[in-house]
């Protein structure tokens, strides 16, 4: 099935020169046939890196994508000014298999599961590069790629990954083989993944190109070191680039039978039993480390029930009609997070608190809105607003001035003295009758405080 959809592909990518001539007229047999004799016209070329709509079109990413400065300073706002002066030259290059990328700019970010994760930054031309180059080979590579392949491509989705997960699990497959990569993308053979690059494209200035980009180094502590290994995170490419790697992988599942999901190095099998799950582990492990060159990082790996174990930060319920839940390591993120934000000494009002959390709440939620645990999200909302009544007592301060703002706010004189001279901490006290009552949750609608429940509860 997957032949037959690379065939179509490559047949349809060549828009002129020989393929193009020889097909005219021939029946569709013939045109395939032709494609596939002349692999280096039908194929990926360089010339389809540098047309002028393709450039158009990574242009406006790279400006969409912002991001910042590499090794030579450059920002995304003085690309277009530095294309118009030199473009002529770069494209010569280009064309001449002459264009050399400079070394990537190492930084490092927190994790969500904590540490740092190495990124490295490109220079913005070199982005702009790499990105033409990504959407030619995008579009003559996806439509080959495994259906349950669901990372870095065009339609395709993480809520997509976890739905096609959750069928799985609720025909019977109710054991996963969680597989994680120890350091994925410091570790991809260069040699390996090029062959596999030089099976799909035959233009060999295009092959050079991305064989500098994987070599270009990294400059860290003002020196450059090699890179001999890996497809650094931080440039278009790499994510494309770790799908034709990880395609091998989904290429040999799918030869087994097995039911599973891909997102990007986050791979999941489903399976009916514990020994099966076991048996399917030892035997991707050998075949990873022997076809691939990967390792299986063993501490993070698992065969168990999916309830158990996070998928993309989701886990599911059991029974026959698993149902997704937010996964525990999600929401102690999440609440750290919120805890940030929310600090009583800040030395920021209660609105711009509030403008500041919601802009996260909104982007959480639109992720993890997806669960279907919705009580958990009613959970979260009444914790957030908890969080806030104790920002508000905190900066009331006083006795006197909490009496005062409790008063005025509607609480009752008896119920206000006592809380305003209670000997409890802003946190038990933001739980109490007084602040409820002073605070109601319409209140923190006013503010505009986003909400993480489906509705904003009254």
């Amino acid at each position: 099935m997957r032949q037959k959809n690379q065939v179509k592909l490559n047949s349809g990518t060549g828009a002129g020169g020989e393929a193009a001539s020889a097909a005219a007229g021939e029946t569709e047999a013939s045109a395939v046939k032709a494609s596939l004799e002349r692999p280096a016209v039908a194929g990926p070329s360089m010339e389809a890196v540098v047309e002028r709509e393709n450039l158009k079109k990574a242009l406006a990413q790279v400006k969409r994508n912002k991001g910042a400065a590499g090794v030579d300073g450059m920002t995304v706002g003085e690309l277009s000014a530095y294309l118009k002066k030199h473009w002529l030259m770069i494209r010569t290059r280009l064309l001449e298999g002459t264009y050399t990328p400079q070394p990537v700019r190492r930084v490092e970010i927190p994790k969500a599961s904590g540490g740092l994760r190495p990124l490295g930054i490109p220079t913005v031309l070199d982005r702009f590069v790499q990105q033409a180059v990504l959407q030619v080979l995008q579009a003559d590579w996806d439509g080959t790629f495994a259906e349950t392949n669901f990372g870095f491509r065009p339609g395709r989705s993480a809520h997509q990954a976890v739905e096609r997960a959750q069928v799985y699990i609720a025909s019977g497959h109710a054991v996963v083989v969680d597989i994680d990569l120890e350091k994925f993308f410091d570790r991809v053979n260069h040699d390996i993944l090029m062959g596999l690059v030089a099976r799909r494209v035959t233009d060999k200035r295009l092959l050079k190109l991305i064989r500098a980009f994987l070599n270009a180094g990294v400059l860290e502590g003002g020196l450059v070191s090699p890179t001999e290994e890996g497809t650094p995170q931080g440039g278009p490419l790499s994510p494309l680039l770790s799908n034709l790697m990880l395609d091998v992988l989904d290429t040999e599942l799918e030869k087994r039978g097995h039911r599973f999901v891909r997102y990007a190095d986050d791979c999941n099998i489903y399976v009916r039993s514990q020994k099966a799950g076991e048996r399917v582990l030892a035997g991707i492990e050998r075949f990873l480390e022997k076809r691939l060159k990967l390792k299986i990082n063993k501490a993070k790996s698992a065969v168990a029930k999916p309830g158990v174990r996070k998928f993309l930060g989701f886990s599911f319920t059991g029974g026959s009609e698993p149902r997704r839940r937010i996964a525990p390591q999600a929401i102690a993120r999440f609440k750290a997070r919120v805890r940030e934000l929310t600090q009583r000494t800040g030395g920021k009002s209660l609105a711009q608190i509030a403008k500041e959390l919601s802009v996260y709440l909104i982007g959480w939620r639109g992720y993890f809105g997806f669960c279907q645990a919705s009580s958990v999200l009613r959970v979260l909302d009444g914790w957030i607003r908890r969080r806030l009544r104790a920002v508000v007592w905190k900066q009331w301060k006083y006795g006197p001035a909490r009496f005062v703002e409790l008063r005025r706010r509607g609480v009752g004189r008896d119920l206000a003295a006592q809380t305003a001279g209670a000997p409890h901490g802003p946190w038990r006290l933001a739980n109490s009758p007084a602040l409820t009552v002073a605070l109601p949750n319409s209140f923190f609608a006013s503010l505009g405080l986003a909400s993480v429940a489906a509705q904003r509860p009254a």
